[in-house]
């Protein structure tokens, strides 16, 4: 069906489609130039063409490092992904000598990524909106220190072609294999071997899946 049979079959709902259309080119192109330039005084090596949707909020520590691959995707405006965005994208180095490393061709919506070690992401990453990744606890188990901000941490290693569903949450110390799923709303706090679908809270293989071919 044309354009125009579209038209004239649904007049305002070919209208308001074509209307947050042309809004998404349009706050693509003004948030990524900003965050181009906000991000790269900010110290964070970026590749090349990365798009963002909305404002990121990205905090690096004295001496941390935070680096994103060619052709990442980051949408932080609620509207942006039709899922649901609770939150802008949020990326953050909590002490000298922590590093997020994102590889090329990743998407994230609403996604926090929080670093005290290291958190290393590889290509092909497909983020579910509001996921979060941290390599430490934030606050002690002991009660005695639980309000003294920082714990133990341990690096978080997702490997290339990995799935995250929406809500899911990967704690310190995981490695997720290449080409694994997590379903929706899962909690990680163990390692996913490669080509598997995992889920549950805690998360847990549920079905291997055929490994691709090379």
């Amino acid at each position: 069906m044309s354009g125009l049979e579209k038209l004239k079959k649904d007049f305002l709902g070919t209208v308001f489609s074509k209307g947050r259309k042309y809004r998404l080119y349009a706050l693509r192109y003004f948030s990524t130039f900003k965050a181009y330039l906000w991000l790269g005084l900010k110290g964070v090596q970026l590749g090349k063409e990365i798009t963002f949707m909305g404002s990121p909020y990205v905090r690096r520590s004295p001496l941390s490092s935070i680096s994103i691959g060619d052709k990442c995707r980051f949408r932080s405006d609620s509207t942006s992904n039709l899922v649901g965005v609770n939150r802008r994208c949020l990326l953050n180095t909590h002490k000298e000598g922590a590093i997020i490393k994102i590889g090329k061709r990743s998407g994230f919506s609403g996604v926090v990524i929080s670093a005290m070690e290291r958190v290393e992401i590889g290509d092909n990453l497909l983020c579910g909106a509001n996921v979060l990744i941290t390599d430490f606890d934030f606050h002690y188990v002991d009660p005695t220190k639980r309000h003294i901000p920082g714990s133990k941490s341990a690096p978080v290693i997702i490997e290339d072609n990995v799935w995250l569903g929406i809500n899911t949450v990967v704690l310190k110390g995981v490695r997720i294999g290449e080409n694994s799923v997590i379903a929706a709303n899962s909690l990680v706090i163990k390692d996913i071997p490669p080509n598997v679908i995992a889920g549950g809270n805690p998360c847990k293989v549920i079905k291997e899946l055929a490994p691709v071919a090379v």
